[in-house]
């Protein structure tokens, strides 16, 4: 899957993945896609929910060795 942008959150701590990816989805259209990478292990819990509650769709989410990637497209 493409992406519009790509969020490095690689080495923040919760809540700082989340809250940088707030900032800058909320710079970006109705249905662009932002990949957020991170390596905080609480961001597995944080970013589903962040997108739940905010109205944005997890579209993808996979492990890469201590890193994860997420798909997000914004509502």
């Amino acid at each position: 899957m493409t992406w519009d942008q790509e969020l490095d959150a690689r080495g923040l701590l919760c809540p700082l993945p989340v809250l940088k990816a707030r900032k800058r989805l909320q710079g970006m259209g109705s249905g662009e896609v932002l990949r957020v990478v991170a390596t905080d292990p609480a961001a597995v819990i944080d970013v589903p929910h962040f997108c739940n509650e905010a109205g944005h769709a997890l579209v993808g989410q996979v492990d890469e060795g201590e890193t994860q990637v997420y798909l997000i497209r914004k509502g």
